[in-house]
């Protein structure tokens, strides 16, 4: 099912359907300000699952990231961060990029791994934001990569319903997406280094 909703103001009941469905352990694809991803509820370890099969890769070796709706929310999940570290999340945050930060135990056990590293997205979306907020906490995401080889990212979303609709549960269609995914940042060591260029730079 395609579901059309306005970044500009989201209706609040769309966005409750798409908290319902990810509350009953559906899969949904969300706009971001960058390119669209495949997402679900951090607490839903069978869509967790789905998700990973969907993308080809086993749970415990993939590099999900989680949407936030604000900074606020990031230090349940992970360890805490420097103040450069902070200054930079809120200087370009909400934007289009994904930031790797120490996670804490809550990840690793989400990920039945050792894992020690998260990558965290608050994008520039009111669409997606909302759904996090309504929802109350995190979404697990990965990038719709198109089935063309020549062409890395779909941004049209009815060509999006058209790969995905028996596969996963709704598509909202937030308008036309970016095919330059987001700009990733390591502030894993004590240099923060940009390990992807992507659609914006860092300030």
């Amino acid at each position: 099912m395609l579901l059309k909703m306005y970044p500009e103001n989201p209706e609040d009941k769309n966005v409750r359907i798409i908290a319902h469905i990810l509350r009953k352990g559906g899969i949904v694809i969300v706009p971001t300000d960058s390119v669209y991803g495949i997402a679900c509820d951090i607490n839903k370890p069978k869509a967790i699952e789905r998700i990973a099969r969907l993308k080809g890769l086993k749970v415990e070796k993939a590099d999900f990231s989680f949407i936030f709706n604000d900074i606020s929310g990031l230090s349940e999940y992970t360890k805490p961060m420097s103040n450069d570290v902070f200054k930079a999340l809120k200087k370009n945050l909400p934007g289009p990029f994904t930031f790797i930060l120490e996670a804490n135990n809550k990840i690793s056990r989400i990920f039945k791994n050792k894992k020690r590293t998260l990558g965290v997205r608050i994008p520039d979306n009111n669409i997606t934001r909302a759904i996090v907020k309504e929802l109350g906490n995190p979404i697990l995401t990965s990038s719709v990569v198109d089935i063309d080889e020549i062409i890395e990212y779909t941004t049209d979303p009815s060509l999006i319903n058209d790969n995905y609709k028996d596969t996963v549960d709704i598509i909202i269609d937030g308008g036309y997406g970016n095919n330059k995914a987001s700009t990733v940042v390591d502030c894993t060591s004590e240099e923060i280094t940009v390990i992807r260029e992507g659609e914006l730079e860092l300030v």
